[in-house]
Protein backbone atom coordinates (compact mmCIF):
# COMPACT_ATOMS: atom_id res chain seq x y z
CA UNK A 1 0.00 0.00 0.00
CA UNK A 2 2.77 2.21 0.76
CA UNK A 3 4.55 1.49 -2.40
CA UNK A 4 1.42 2.46 -4.33
CA UNK A 5 0.90 5.54 -2.44
CA UNK A 6 4.74 6.71 -3.00
CA UNK A 7 4.51 5.59 -6.79
CA UNK A 8 1.22 7.61 -7.02
CA UNK A 9 2.85 10.59 -5.50
CA UNK A 10 5.90 10.37 -7.56
CA UNK A 11 3.96 10.22 -11.01
CA UNK A 12 1.49 13.13 -9.58
CA UNK A 13 4.98 15.16 -8.45
CA UNK A 14 6.23 14.01 -12.12
CA UNK A 15 3.19 15.32 -13.83
CA UNK A 16 3.10 18.95 -12.21
CA UNK A 17 6.56 19.17 -13.05
CA UNK A 18 5.98 18.29 -16.64
CA UNK A 19 2.76 21.19 -16.62
CA UNK A 20 4.72 23.69 -15.23
CA UNK A 21 7.87 23.52 -17.10
CA UNK A 22 5.16 22.98 -20.38
CA UNK A 23 3.68 26.45 -19.32
CA UNK A 24 6.59 28.15 -18.40
CA UNK A 25 9.08 26.92 -21.59
CA UNK A 26 6.74 29.24 -23.89
CA UNK A 27 7.01 32.11 -21.65
CA UNK A 28 10.61 32.29 -21.37
CA UNK A 29 11.14 31.70 -24.61
CA UNK A 30 8.83 34.57 -26.21
CA UNK A 31 10.55 36.66 -23.04
CA UNK A 32 14.27 35.33 -24.65
CA UNK A 33 12.87 36.36 -28.27
CA UNK A 34 11.48 39.88 -27.24
CA UNK A 35 14.84 40.36 -25.87
CA UNK A 36 16.61 38.98 -28.77
CA UNK A 37 15.13 41.29 -31.08
CA UNK A 38 15.65 44.46 -29.14
CA UNK A 39 19.25 43.50 -29.05
CA UNK A 40 19.79 42.73 -32.44
CA UNK A 41 18.47 46.40 -33.23
CA UNK A 42 20.79 48.28 -30.82
CA UNK A 43 23.38 46.19 -32.47
CA UNK A 44 22.56 46.99 -35.14
CA UNK A 45 23.61 50.64 -35.67
CA UNK A 46 26.32 49.93 -33.00
CA UNK A 47 27.95 47.59 -35.95
CA UNK A 48 26.89 50.13 -38.53
CA UNK A 49 29.16 52.59 -36.55
CA UNK A 50 31.44 50.57 -36.45
CA UNK A 51 31.68 49.10 -39.99
CA UNK A 52 32.02 46.31 -38.54
CA UNK A 53 31.72 43.34 -41.08
CA UNK A 54 29.52 40.95 -38.41
CA UNK A 55 25.98 40.60 -38.68
CA UNK A 56 23.75 41.52 -34.87
CA UNK A 57 22.52 37.41 -35.03
CA UNK A 58 26.10 36.35 -34.89
CA UNK A 59 27.12 38.82 -31.83
CA UNK A 60 23.26 37.60 -30.36
CA UNK A 61 24.26 34.17 -30.79
CA UNK A 62 27.26 34.63 -28.13
CA UNK A 63 25.24 35.60 -25.62
CA UNK A 64 23.76 32.10 -25.75
CA UNK A 65 27.01 29.92 -26.47
CA UNK A 66 29.38 31.69 -24.13
CA UNK A 67 28.07 31.87 -20.67
CA UNK A 68 27.33 27.70 -20.83
CA UNK A 69 30.47 26.96 -22.47
CA UNK A 70 32.71 29.19 -20.10
CA UNK A 71 30.46 28.11 -16.91
CA UNK A 72 30.81 24.43 -17.83
CA UNK A 73 34.26 25.05 -18.91
CA UNK A 74 34.71 26.65 -14.95
CA UNK A 75 32.98 23.71 -13.16
CA UNK A 76 35.62 21.46 -14.95
CA UNK A 77 38.62 22.43 -15.24
CA UNK A 78 38.58 24.32 -11.19
CA UNK A 79 36.00 22.29 -9.97
CA UNK A 80 33.97 25.24 -7.95
CA UNK A 81 30.38 26.67 -8.53
CA UNK A 82 32.13 30.09 -7.96
CA UNK A 83 34.28 29.91 -10.63
CA UNK A 84 31.37 28.13 -13.01
CA UNK A 85 29.27 31.40 -11.98
CA UNK A 86 32.01 33.41 -13.12
CA UNK A 87 32.28 32.00 -15.87
CA UNK A 88 28.85 32.49 -17.07
CA UNK A 89 29.52 36.27 -15.96
CA UNK A 90 32.46 36.49 -17.99
CA UNK A 91 30.50 34.62 -21.22
CA UNK A 92 27.89 37.49 -20.71
CA UNK A 93 30.65 40.71 -20.89
CA UNK A 94 33.15 39.45 -23.60
CA UNK A 95 30.56 40.01 -26.55
CA UNK A 96 29.98 44.36 -24.96
CA UNK A 97 33.58 43.89 -24.15
CA UNK A 98 35.02 43.36 -27.60
CA UNK A 99 33.07 45.66 -29.65
CA UNK A 100 34.22 48.45 -26.86
CA UNK A 101 37.66 47.37 -27.21
CA UNK A 102 37.01 47.76 -31.08
CA UNK A 103 35.76 51.03 -30.44
CA UNK A 104 38.31 52.19 -29.08
CA UNK A 105 41.18 51.33 -30.77
CA UNK A 106 39.08 52.48 -34.03
CA UNK A 107 39.26 55.60 -32.53
CA UNK A 108 42.43 55.88 -31.23
CA UNK A 109 43.65 54.87 -35.01
CA UNK A 110 41.26 57.79 -36.41
CA UNK A 111 42.67 59.94 -34.35
CA UNK A 112 46.36 59.68 -35.48
CA UNK A 113 45.30 60.25 -38.77
CA UNK A 114 43.36 63.25 -37.97
CA UNK A 115 46.92 65.41 -39.04
CA UNK A 116 47.10 63.59 -42.10
CA UNK A 117 43.54 63.90 -43.15
CA UNK A 118 44.46 67.95 -42.79
CA UNK A 119 47.68 67.71 -44.89
CA UNK A 120 46.08 66.12 -47.93
CA UNK A 121 42.96 68.37 -48.00
CA UNK A 122 45.15 71.81 -47.71
CA UNK A 123 47.11 69.95 -50.45
CA UNK A 124 43.90 69.11 -52.61
CA UNK A 125 42.49 72.56 -51.83
CA UNK A 126 45.93 74.03 -53.02
CA UNK A 127 46.08 72.12 -56.25
CA UNK A 128 42.57 73.78 -57.06
CA UNK A 129 40.29 71.23 -55.74
CA UNK A 130 36.70 72.50 -53.60
CA UNK A 131 36.31 71.47 -50.12
CA UNK A 132 34.47 68.56 -51.29
CA UNK A 133 36.50 67.23 -53.85
CA UNK A 134 39.50 67.79 -51.54
CA UNK A 135 37.36 65.32 -48.82
CA UNK A 136 36.86 62.68 -51.58
CA UNK A 137 40.53 62.73 -52.02
CA UNK A 138 41.10 62.19 -48.70
CA UNK A 139 38.63 58.96 -49.27
CA UNK A 140 40.09 57.65 -51.83
CA UNK A 141 43.58 58.14 -50.61
CA UNK A 142 43.22 56.97 -46.79
CA UNK A 143 43.09 53.94 -44.95
CA UNK A 144 40.02 52.71 -42.52
CA UNK A 145 38.62 54.15 -40.32
CA UNK A 146 39.21 57.89 -41.72
CA UNK A 147 38.09 56.87 -45.52
CA UNK A 148 35.21 55.15 -44.08
CA UNK A 149 33.91 58.17 -42.00
CA UNK A 150 34.70 60.53 -44.43
CA UNK A 151 32.70 58.20 -47.39
CA UNK A 152 29.66 58.78 -45.01
CA UNK A 153 30.19 62.56 -45.42
CA UNK A 154 30.68 62.76 -48.43
CA UNK A 155 27.43 60.24 -49.22
CA UNK A 156 25.22 62.15 -47.05
CA UNK A 157 26.04 65.59 -48.76
CA UNK A 158 25.64 63.70 -52.18
CA UNK A 159 21.95 62.39 -50.91
CA UNK A 160 20.98 65.70 -49.76
CA UNK A 161 22.80 67.08 -46.86
CA UNK A 162 24.50 70.04 -47.04
CA UNK A 163 28.04 70.10 -46.16
CA UNK A 164 27.69 72.31 -43.31
CA UNK A 165 25.27 69.96 -42.03
CA UNK A 166 27.27 66.70 -42.61
CA UNK A 167 30.67 68.06 -41.29
CA UNK A 168 28.86 68.36 -38.05
CA UNK A 169 27.04 64.86 -38.26
CA UNK A 170 30.78 63.85 -38.81
CA UNK A 171 31.99 65.81 -35.68
CA UNK A 172 29.44 64.66 -33.64
CA UNK A 173 29.87 60.50 -34.83
CA UNK A 174 33.86 60.77 -33.88
CA UNK A 175 33.82 62.67 -30.35
CA UNK A 176 37.78 64.06 -30.99
CA UNK A 177 38.81 67.51 -29.80
CA UNK A 178 41.19 67.84 -32.73
CA UNK A 179 38.66 66.89 -35.47
CA UNK A 180 36.24 69.24 -33.35
CA UNK A 181 38.76 72.37 -33.91
CA UNK A 182 39.15 70.72 -37.51
CA UNK A 183 35.35 71.15 -38.46
CA UNK A 184 35.19 74.27 -36.80
CA UNK A 185 37.67 75.51 -38.31
CA UNK A 186 36.11 74.92 -41.81
CA UNK A 187 32.91 75.73 -40.96
CA UNK A 188 33.71 79.31 -39.74
CA UNK A 189 36.06 79.86 -42.66
CA UNK A 190 33.53 79.04 -44.62
CA UNK A 191 31.01 81.47 -42.99
CA UNK A 192 33.41 84.71 -42.88
CA UNK A 193 35.12 83.91 -46.11
CA UNK A 194 38.23 83.34 -44.83
CA UNK A 195 41.56 81.39 -46.51
CA UNK A 196 40.63 77.96 -45.94
CA UNK A 197 44.07 77.09 -46.81
CA UNK A 198 46.41 79.15 -44.65
CA UNK A 199 43.43 78.29 -41.63
CA UNK A 200 44.45 74.28 -42.51
CA UNK A 201 47.98 75.58 -42.59
CA UNK A 202 47.71 77.26 -39.17
CA UNK A 203 45.78 73.94 -37.79
CA UNK A 204 47.98 71.49 -38.83
CA UNK A 205 50.58 73.34 -36.89
CA UNK A 206 48.67 73.65 -34.33
CA UNK A 207 47.46 70.20 -33.85
CA UNK A 208 51.77 68.84 -34.22
CA UNK A 209 52.34 71.17 -31.38
CA UNK A 210 49.54 69.96 -29.20
CA UNK A 211 50.73 66.43 -30.07
CA UNK A 212 54.45 67.41 -28.86
CA UNK A 213 53.06 68.83 -25.73
CA UNK A 214 51.12 65.70 -24.81
CA UNK A 215 53.76 63.85 -25.64
CA UNK A 216 56.55 65.47 -23.27
CA UNK A 217 53.35 65.66 -20.25
CA UNK A 218 53.32 61.74 -20.68
CA UNK A 219 56.68 61.57 -20.80
CA UNK A 220 57.44 63.52 -17.49
CA UNK A 221 54.12 62.13 -15.75
CA UNK A 222 55.60 58.12 -16.43
CA UNK A 223 57.95 57.80 -13.07
CA UNK A 224 54.09 58.80 -11.14
CA UNK A 225 52.06 56.42 -13.45
CA UNK A 226 55.00 53.92 -12.42
CA UNK A 227 54.89 54.09 -9.06
CA UNK A 228 51.20 54.24 -9.37
CA UNK A 229 51.17 50.58 -10.94
CA UNK A 230 54.05 49.30 -8.25
CA UNK A 231 52.18 50.63 -5.40
CA UNK A 232 48.93 48.51 -6.50
CA UNK A 233 51.03 45.28 -7.26
CA UNK A 234 52.92 45.45 -3.79
CA UNK A 235 50.21 43.74 -1.32
CA UNK A 236 49.10 41.24 -3.64
CA UNK A 237 52.69 40.28 -4.46
CA UNK A 238 53.00 40.70 -0.61
CA UNK A 239 50.26 38.53 0.46
CA UNK A 240 51.43 35.56 -2.34
CA UNK A 241 54.98 35.87 -0.63
CA UNK A 242 53.80 35.46 2.72
CA UNK A 243 51.19 32.80 1.92
CA UNK A 244 53.56 30.44 -0.41
CA UNK A 245 55.36 30.24 3.26
CA UNK A 246 52.94 29.59 5.22
CA UNK A 247 49.07 29.39 3.99
CA UNK A 248 47.51 29.66 7.38
CA UNK A 249 49.36 33.18 8.16
CA UNK A 250 45.93 35.28 7.49
CA UNK A 251 43.84 32.94 8.86
CA UNK A 252 43.31 35.00 12.27
CA UNK A 253 42.53 38.16 9.82
CA UNK A 254 39.32 35.90 8.38
CA UNK A 255 37.99 34.05 11.70
CA UNK A 256 37.46 37.24 13.73
CA UNK A 257 35.31 40.41 12.93
CA UNK A 258 38.01 42.87 13.47
CA UNK A 259 40.12 41.42 10.67
CA UNK A 260 38.00 41.45 8.69
CA UNK A 261 36.92 44.99 9.27
CA UNK A 262 40.37 45.51 9.04
CA UNK A 263 40.94 43.59 5.27
CA UNK A 264 37.68 45.75 4.26
CA UNK A 265 39.39 49.13 5.22
CA UNK A 266 42.78 48.05 3.72
CA UNK A 267 40.92 46.92 0.12
CA UNK A 268 39.20 50.77 0.02
CA UNK A 269 42.06 52.49 1.28
CA UNK A 270 43.77 50.68 -2.03
CA UNK A 271 41.36 51.38 -4.37
CA UNK A 272 41.34 55.03 -2.75
CA UNK A 273 45.19 55.18 -3.53
CA UNK A 274 45.34 54.07 -6.55
CA UNK A 275 42.78 56.41 -7.45
CA UNK A 276 44.56 59.45 -6.40
CA UNK A 277 47.91 58.41 -7.38
CA UNK A 278 46.13 58.24 -11.53
CA UNK A 279 44.60 61.78 -10.79
CA UNK A 280 47.84 63.24 -9.38
CA UNK A 281 49.52 62.31 -12.52
CA UNK A 282 47.26 62.95 -15.00
CA UNK A 283 47.36 66.45 -16.84
CA UNK A 284 44.80 67.92 -19.34
CA UNK A 285 45.30 70.13 -21.74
Amino acid sequence: MLTLLSLLIIILMGGAIILITSSLFPLIGERLAIWKGRKEKSLEKELDNLFYDKTPQQIVRLYFILPPLLALAGFLLLESAIFALAGALLGLAIPNLTLKIRDIQRRKKFHQQILDMIMIVSSSLKGGLSLLQALEVVMEEMPAPMNQEVGLLVRENRMGVSLEESLKNFKKRMASDELNLVVNSILVARETGGDLTKVLGRLSTTVRDNRKLKDSIRTLTMQGRLQGIIMSMLPFLFIFWVVSFNRHHFDIMLETQTGRFLLILAAVLQVVGMILIRRFSTIKI
